[in-house]
């Protein structure tokens, strides 16, 4: 790839890997640290391994996308060392905020990165970067099963019946806050597809199919009521209309 920072629309495939960078190394810190609480609450070790595995593939994602971006012509990312703030609400007990931070960071937010990814994958033909894609959808795929394991092993302890309440603000913290609006004639523009970016429609249609077809109805068998979250989405898709 060229240097292309005096073109718009290259200039925003850049930004959208430096943001990807900034996402994946956050993810590294955060697997990292739930492997450690699923250690010491005791889960099953093959949970634990996984957690591990899937914060080693969250930091050579970010490598990956930070060299991406350089590609592009961006800037090299500045990168979180601190972990991030848990996702739980303190008022949850311990063991339901373990769960909410698996499913909120596997079950929602890996599964909506394999969507994302899938349907990227559909419009890049060739080359480095349909290889990197491919590379992360398949990780993602098995840090989205990690979030999914954890949730059936909660369920006959009546945990996840917790989390009904907290399913939007799950989904609300794995989009961007703009996901709902309309997007700019630039934003939409399907060239972005070769460089690795959802169009803004196109990126809101995936996350709506994504989270209808695949993620309320596996939190429903895991237990978890959905409906909050479906009257927020479907109050969010009204606003589009």
């Amino acid at each position: 790839m060229t240097d292309i920072r005096h073109d718009p629309l290259r200039a925003a495939a850049a930004r959208a890997w430096r943001f990807r960078c900034g996402v994946e190394r956050e993810a590294n810190l955060r697997f990292a640290r739930l492997a450690g609480w699923l250690e010491g609450s005791g889960f099953p070790g093959p949970l634990v391994e996984m957690a591990l595995r899937a914060s080693s593939d969250e930091r050579r994602h970010a490598a990956r996308c930070a060299e991406t971006c350089e590609e592009y012509g961006g800037p090299i990312p500045d990168l979180p060392w601190a972990a991030p703030a848990p996702l739980a609400p303190r008022s949850l007990p311990s063991r339901a905020a373990l769960l909410y931070e698996a499913v909120a960071a596997c079950c929602v937010t890996e599964t909506g990165s394999v969507g994302v990814l899938t349907t990227l994958l559909g419009s890049v033909r060739g080359g480095r970067l349909r290889r990197l894609l491919r590379e992360l959808a398949a990780d993602e795929v098995l840090h989205s099963r990690l979030g999914w394991a954890v949730l059936a092993s909660e369920r006959d302890r009546g945990t996840a019946s917790l989390l009904g309440p907290f399913v939007p603000a799950m989904l609300s913290g794995s989009i961007d806050p703009g996901l709902f609006e309309a997007g700019g004639a630039f934003e939409e523009d399907p060239a972005l597809l070769e460089h690795g970016v959802l169009p803004h429609a196109l990126k809101r249609e995936v996350f709506t199919r994504t989270t209808l077809e695949v993620v309320l109805p596996g939190l429903e068998a895991g237990g978890i009521d959905t409906g909050p979250a479906r009257r927020w989405l479907w109050e969010r898709l009204g606003g589009v209309r």
